[in-house]
């Protein structure tokens, strides 16, 4: 929910430090437990995924296919969908994965304003600050989904089957957000199981955060909740029923570290536990809530590591991963990464305007950005995990799902903000035909050119060429990516097309 981000060419406030101001964060990672079955997709030459699966797939069962079909429109999310009486070997044992993506918590209202200067550094003068800009809602045109709600719409928007999990208040912020999680197709499933709890507290409320945009284009991200001294809606103890379900039913669950701002450390390893026990693949992405994270309390230590242990696919950014491991090189910080993790599969590496990797136990997969005019920073990174999330699913080579993405984040930083303005999968396609590919040479191979473990590499490419450039790397011509790429995203686009 709370995220610190700002436009890639101007320096961050003092209140909002990168990554990379910090000194590097090393985290070691116990031995992994024998672990159940996990989902995943098919195997193919195209790409190598080091899986340490025994295949086993979720019995199906045509009962459970209508018992998450209530939604939005039947009750409101802060209901929880109470009074369903599933045991835990009936959500594990009868529910096919037929939701691609679930989202977990991390939903709010983004209340996006110009200002003239941003808050300042002092924590006593941003509260109060904060508090002035929260005693009267502002005008609805300045509304927007934010947080978790950004990736759900992406992932929407590329034709996937998406439920947000989580907790919207019974107000008008709730409202507006059920509404457009509704328009976009996405499932809500709420995290409230008695359906006759008092929900008119302020701990219940739906949460909210300020995007302040200064004269310069410079953004800063913050709310109310950020003042507080635990998790803004800790009340929550356990996972209730529907909860589980819609894990059990889902092929990924998406996490990241802004989820720690809403939910205590303990709720969000028991969905992390479940989803292994019940074979969903888990998606985490640690912004910069990582450093905070291994330097908070027990608890969120403990759940830091066991996600960087259990997770199938981890997304960071270059310092993020440096933070972590020590290693200024990106790729051989990712694959230190992969080391650690027991269940990793990917480790992606994002880099903004200069591209992204993907580092599997075999290979390395490269792909520059896009030449785009940038309006706006802000979903990018929202957006790209997206179709990391395609990729993954319907199992496309790992150059091509990076060409894809790329072109999901550059398209969504052509528009201003993110929530309903995050790219729409034509805009993305169109990007791609353009074949207009921000390449550094020097930068790859400054990178690709220290010692690598034994892997292949892959690099996508603007030029068309026959065979590798050279015996290690392999250069992938855009043209061919986009010629695979266009017949698997058909579908997609009808599904999007009819959905918008």
């Amino acid at each position: 929910m709370h995220r610190s981000a700002i436009s890639p060419t101007r320096p961050l406030p003092l209140f909002l430090a990168t990554l990379s101001e910090n000194p590097p964060l090393r985290i070691p990672i116990p031995p992994a437990s024998p672990l159940h079955a996990r989902w995943h997709p098919p195997l193919c030459a195209s790409a190598s995924f080091g899986c340490r699966d025994d295949g086993r797939s979720l019995a199906s069962a045509a009962a459970a296919a209508g018992l998450l079909r209530r939604s939005a429109l039947s009750g409101f999310a802060t209901a929880g969908y109470g009074g369903c009486c599933l045991s835990d070997e009936t959500v594990r044992g009868v529910a096919a994965k037929d939701v691609d993506v679930a989202t977990l918590g991390n939903l709010c209202v983004d209340i996006v304003l110009n200002v003239p200067a941003l808050p300042p550094p002092s924590k006593e003068e941003r509260k109060a600050y904060m508090e002035e800009l929260s005693a009267s809602p502002p005008d609805k045109r300045y509304w927007e989904a934010g947080g978790n709600c950004n990736t759900a719409i992406a992932v929407a928007r590329l034709g996937l089957n998406c439920t947000a999990i989580g907790h919207v208040g019974n107000e008008i912020y709730g409202k507006f957000l059920m509404d457009v999680l509704h328009d976009e197709g996405i499932r809500m499933v709420g995290m409230i199981e008695d359906a006759n709890v008092d929900n008119s507290s302020s701990s219940y409320e739906t949460l909210l955060c300020w995007v302040l945009v200064d004269p310069l284009q410079r953004h800063g991200f913050c709310s109310l909740a950020d003042f507080r001294n635990e998790p803004a809606l800790s009340w929550m103890n356990k996972l209730s029923a529907e909860v589980k379900l819609a894990i059990t039913r889902s092929k990924i669950l998406f996490c990241n570290g802004y989820g720690f701002d809403e939910l205590s450390p303990n709720l969000i390893t028991s969905a992390l536990d479940y989803s292994v026990e019940v074979g969903t693949s888990i998606f985490f992405d640690p912004g910069p809530r990582g450093k905070s994270l291994s330097k908070g309390t027990p608890e969120e230590q403990r759940a830091l590591r066991k996600f960087l242990q259990m997770s199938d696919v981890l997304l960071l950014t270059s310092d993020e991963a440096e933070s972590l491991t020590g290693i200024k090189n990106p790729i051989l910080a990712g694959q230190e990464l992969l080391k650690q993790g027991a269940l990793m599969k990917w480790v992606v590496i994002k880099m903004g305007a200069r591209g992204s990797i993907i580092i599997t136990g075999s290979s390395i997969s490269c792909a520059p950005a896009f030449k785009v005019d940038v309006v706006d920073t802000v979903g990018c990174g929202d957006s790209f995990v997206a179709a990391i999330a395609y990729g993954f699913i319907h199992n496309i080579p790992l150059v091509n799902t990076l060409a894809l993405a790329n072109a999901v984040g550059a398209a969504t930083a052509m528009g201003c903000g993110a929530g309903r303005n995050v790219a729409k999968l034509d805009q993305a396609i169109e990007l791609m035909k353009a074949s207009n590919l921000n390449e550094d040479d020097k930068f790859w191979n400054l990178i690709l050119g220290e010692k690598l473990d034994s892997c292949e590499i892959s690099i996508l490419s603007g030029m068309v060429i026959n065979g590798k450039s050279s015996a290690q790397v392999n250069r992938v011509p855009l043209r061919t990516v986009v010629s695979e790429l266009l017949p698997e995203l058909e579908p997609a686009q009808l599904k999007s097309s009819v959905t918008l």
